[in-house]
């Protein structure tokens, strides 16, 4: 398996943990919604149906992000070749190693580590587009790019 490929199912693997985590929560969330209902103490029963509502639409938000992440990996090239970094490339820099994906944090394989980052990101933005040879300044330190993959 190729380095960009682990990469891939690192990350698809970050997006689905992600999302079976927030539909067993919605469960839980609907589950516990159903048994306040059941209740009839009044004030107190207002509260906490009010209190599991706002959970269940906060998890709500949270699962629609998570989808809008499992989009964009079915949109990332697994087999990108381009001479500008653009979504899917793996890029070599004086820095660190990036991985323009989803924001699913570091990779770490045989002693190498990959960030994968969104191009949302401030570096994603700053990494985008740009050639091997070509400089940026992040949080001020000038990041050059060496390789793209």
């Amino acid at each position: 398996m190729s380095v960009k490929d682990a990469l891939f199912a690192f990350c698809e693997g970050f997006v689905q943990e992600r999302l079976d985590r927030i539909r067993t929560r919605i469960t839980a969330v609907e589950a516990s919604l159903g048994s306040e209902t059941k209740s009839s103490a009044g004030d107190k029963h207002e509260t906490g149906r009010a209190m599991v509502q706002l959970e269940r639409e906060k998890l709500g938000m949270q699962l629609a992000e998570a989808e809008k992440m499992q989009q964009l990996m079915a949109k990332v090239p697994k087999n990108s070749s381009s001479s500008t970094v653009s979504l899917g490339s793996l890029v070599k820099t004086n820095a660190q190693r990036y991985f323009l994906s989803i924001s699913a944090g570091a990779y770490t394989q045989d002693m190498v580590t990959v960030y994968c980052v969104s191009p949302a990101t401030p570096i994603g933005r700053g990494l985008l587009g740009k050639a091997v040879g070509d400089s940026f300044v992040f949080n001020g330190k000038t990041i050059e790019i060496f390789e793209i993959s």
